[in-house]
């Protein structure tokens, strides 16, 4: 096949989604309307000109473009329209489960309570669910710049929302926030029988990885990259099969690598480590699931049997029930 055609045959594929912000599907043609429909002021006057803001020099420029964004969700319908414009996009992808983040400190410490955005997230889970079978679960994730105490409030507050959740994530900024800081919320979260993942190994050196893995006892590294540095990571993560969510656009939109045709993806998919692909904050990156696969086909010399290995992976490492999985995988032509 030719670059062409495995772009046609992948965007085809049923698709398993793992590491999706849903903060980070903000598109700014929505964030400029709620902008404008809650009167809160942008330093942008255009959606061009949010578009040119999104020249990220690393992590912490981009979260800060990211919190300015999130400011301008308020009301619960807010937060359906930003799911369901991301679950539509999941019906155009193929994207046919989805395992969606969720940072509720970015709204709790704005004032907004878990019943607002929580009611707004399940609406448009519950119609896509309805209309086109659309599969989707959802992971709290606690902002690790931070306070442990502040990651322990918010599992508290989100008690009565806990059927809803099947797991506990860990991003923002990691350079200084190592996953020692979080090992009592993690082991409480386990206690109360939620799964967990974590942000490791993309800013960060291969030694938070160790951490998540070993401190925070997680199913899934999201990122990971950098564990190729260290070859006893390597080893165990072979031998284990806790599966990294990679994210290629996100990762050279911030500079982990300077370019498509430098990522590892490949690297770590030949040495057998359980490596899937995702899109991160895809409205800030410049693309959705579709398009990650894309970006591999145009700049990696990958074929037809890796990617179908790449989309094999994302089954594996879901938290899909066995079934589906089988499913699923009985699908891919």
């Amino acid at each position: 096949m030719n670059k062409q055609e495995l772009k046609k045959w992948v965007s085809s594929q049923p698709k398993v989604e793992l590491h999706l912000h849903i903060e980070g599907s903000l598109e700014p043609e929505l964030m400029i309307e709620l902008a404008e429909k809650h009167n809160v002021k942008l330093p942008y006057k255009s959606i061009e000109e949010v578009r040119a803001a999104y020249n990220f020099q690393d992590l912490q420029s981009f979260l800060d473009l990211y919190y300015l964004g999130a400011s301008v969700l308020i009301d619960e319908d807010d937060f359906y329209q930003l799911m369901w414009c991301y679950l539509c996009q999941c019906k155009a992808d193929n994207v046919v489960h989805a395992e969606i983040m969720f940072d509720p400190q970015t709204h709790t410490e704005r004032g907004i309570d878990f019943s607002i955005f929580m009611a707004g997230f399940k609406r448009a889970m519950d119609q896509a669910k309805q209309e086109w079978g659309q599969s989707c679960l959802l992971i709290m994730s606690f902002l690790r710049h931070l306070s442990e105490k502040s990651a322990i409030d918010t599992l508290e507050a989100a008690t009565p929302h806990l059927g809803d959740i099947v797991a506990v994530g860990l991003d923002s900024a990691e350079m200084g926030n190592p996953p020692e800081k979080f090992s009592k919320v993690f082991e409480i979260a386990k206690n109360l029988g939620l799964k967990r993942v974590a942000h490791a190994g993309e800013e960060g050196p291969p030694s938070y990885v160790w951490g998540a893995l070993n401190t925070l006892n997680v199913h899934r590294i999201d990122h990971g990259v950098r564990s190729i540095e260290d070859p006893n990571l390597i080893k165990f993560l072979v031998s284990s099969q806790h599966p990294l969510t990679v994210c290629p656009l996100s990762n050279t939109k911030l500079k982990v690598f300077e370019h498509m045709h430098q990522h590892n993806i490949l690297e770590l998919l030949k040495l057998g480590l359980l490596v899937t692909v995702n899109a991160d904050d895809p409205s800030y990156f410049g693309g959705y699931l579709n398009d990650n696969y894309h970006a591999l086909i145009d700049n990696l010399p990958i074929d037809q049997v890796q990617l179908k290995q790449l989309l094999k992976n994302g089954f594996y490492a879901s938290f899909l029930p066995e079934k589906k999985v089988d499913f699923w995988l009985q699908k891919l032509q």
